[in-house]
């Protein structure tokens, strides 16, 4: 090689995350959204975006303390009344479908403290049940979904409101305060 010629800088190998967007890359909420659920006809359609979802996650983490510069991972799957049904059955010992289920990230501290994003678990929403649980309770399917949002998140954080009456409380509590603050009424206004 002539010494005047420049010697190339070799190519660097480039990270998936250099061609994803700055403003997707500072999200602070990795969702999962699994839409596994047929509606069958037009009675049965409820339309969720995911930037939707980010508000309603990211209202309820704010109400508990969690704070915004912190990453976490969630996924939300949306599936009919036999899946439901099935999962309920497995995991509660319950022999019929429910409107949301939890599932909290059960992993080590030691994992969780190498990993960018918090994983905080999976909530199984069932579709027609939250539908028909609408019409009974006289809500617009949207703001009650967005109530079982809410209500999925919180027990991913821990909250449980079939320990005691107090939790039971608090937790009730926090959901009429965050559906306020989302601009949703009492969802427990009914009773």
């Amino acid at each position: 090689m002539p010494k005047s010629a420049k010697p190339k800088a070799p190519k660097l190998k480039t990270n998936h995350r250099d061609h994803i967007s700055p403003k997707r890359r500072k999200k602070k909420v990795q969702l999962l959204l699994q839409h596994v659920y047929q509606p069958h006809g037009t009675d049965d359609l409820l339309f969720i975006r995911k930037k939707d979802l980010h508000q309603w996650i990211w209202t309820t983490l704010a109400a508990v303390g969690v704070k915004k510069k912190r990453r976490v991972e969630i996924t939300i799957r949306i599936v009919d009344e036999e899946e439901s049904q099935h999962l309920n059955s497995t995991y509660r010992s319950k022999d019929k479908p429910t409107n949301v289920l939890s599932f909290p990230s059960e992993l080590p501290d030691e994992i969780l403290a190498i990993l960018d994003n918090k994983p905080l678990g999976d909530l199984v929403i069932c579709m027609p049940v939250v539908l028909r649980e609408a019409i009974e309770q006289g809500k617009s399917s949207e703001e009650h979904f967005v109530h079982l949002v809410v209500h999925g998140v919180l027990h991913l954080l821990g909250y449980d409101h079939e320990t005691s009456v107090d939790d039971a409380a608090e937790m009730e509590a926090l959901e009429i305060q965050i559906m306020a603050t989302l601009g949703f009424d009492d969802p427990y206004a009914d009773r």
